[in-house]
């Protein structure tokens, strides 16, 4: 028995690696964003995200052929789950314009919560009273680190929460794929679908970034590409029962990096919003984790 628990937790170890490097680059995009939202209009930002998303996929294009990643079993669902992405990564990427690091990451983390409330009504599960109050009490953290009636109160802060919410669809569809479509098929839909429907109004806004700005986007659209297929390779290794916990490393890294390279401190109400948001997301993950151990 101890060689097949010895690799199991050798299995578990590169699971929890490549989760781990990819909320990193996950806070290495979200940094860049910021950066280059000073200088580049939005729009543009979000077309590079895709745009070299998919030249980071050219060997395997080559690899494998186009037509069998265009294959899919669900077409309309992946063309709309590469829609809400698009969305999510236009609507954060005016919040990072805007707002700092630290505050656009805590509100985006309130996307486990937003899909364990829409799963009831579109996917017909059962959610206890325990992970309802924990989904309010993460609300609440949401609001503290909102705070609509201060002074303090910013009208960009609704581009992360609206972002939020279309990460929730985006998640329930990627459930709903799970297992029906081959990995590199998504990515590959999630690259082109982006592609395909931010190109043909990018002209219009379009701002020459210099041999240093495209050295950058191209560094972006990159990044994309990788920290997405490092989340499959994670959950190729552990399930994501395990591998939850440890994307909320994304929020430390994200206070750090708005600290270090954009001067910017989070305030005390945003460390208690965010630890209300993370401990919710976590209890819910706890207590699905437990519905589910007594299922099986």
């Amino acid at each position: 028995m101890r060689p097949a628990a010895s690799s199991d937790h050798v299995t578990l170890s590169r699971g929890i690696a490549w989760v781990m490097l990819a909320v990193t680059l996950f806070v290495c995009m979200d940094t860049l964003a910021k950066h280059l939202t000073v200088h580049i209009p939005v729009l543009q930002i979000v077309w590079a995200r895709y745009v070299f998303h998919l030249a980071a996929m050219i060997p395997v294009i080559l690899w494998v052929g186009p037509r069998r990643l265009l294959s899919s079993s669900h077409p309309w669902l992946q063309g709309g789950r590469a829609l809400m992405l698009l969305a999510v990564t236009l609507l954060f990427n005016l919040g990072l314009r805007h707002l700092p690091l630290a505050t656009v990451t805590a509100i985006g983390f309130a996307t486990p919560l937003v899909v364990t409330a829409l799963a009831v009504p579109l996917l017909k599960e059962k959610v206890g009273p325990r992970r309802w109050a924990a989904v309010v009490v993460g609300f609440i953290g949401v609001l503290v680190v909102v705070r609509p009636a201060s002074d303090s109160f910013d009208l960009a802060l609704l581009y992360p929460l609206a972002g939020s919410l279309a990460n929730g669809c985006y998640q329930l569809a990627t459930r709903k794929l799970a297992g029906r479509d081959h990995a590199l098929t998504t990515i590959f839909w999630t690259g082109l679908g982006g592609a395909l429907a931010v190109s043909p109004i990018t002209p219009f806004f379009w701002q020459a970034p210099g041999l240093e700005g495209w050295g950058l986007l191209a560094l972006y659209g990159v990044l994309g590409f990788f920290s997405h297929y490092m989340l499959i390779l994670a959950f190729r290794h552990a399930n994501a029962s395990v591998l939850a916990p440890f994307t909320y490393a994304q929020l430390v890294l994200a206070i750090l990096s708005g600290v270090v390279f954009f001067d910017a401190v989070p305030d005390a109400w945003t460390i208690l919003g965010s630890l209300l948001i993370c401990g919710s997301g976590l209890y819910v993950w706890y207590r699905q984790r437990q519905v589910g151990a007594g299922r099986a």
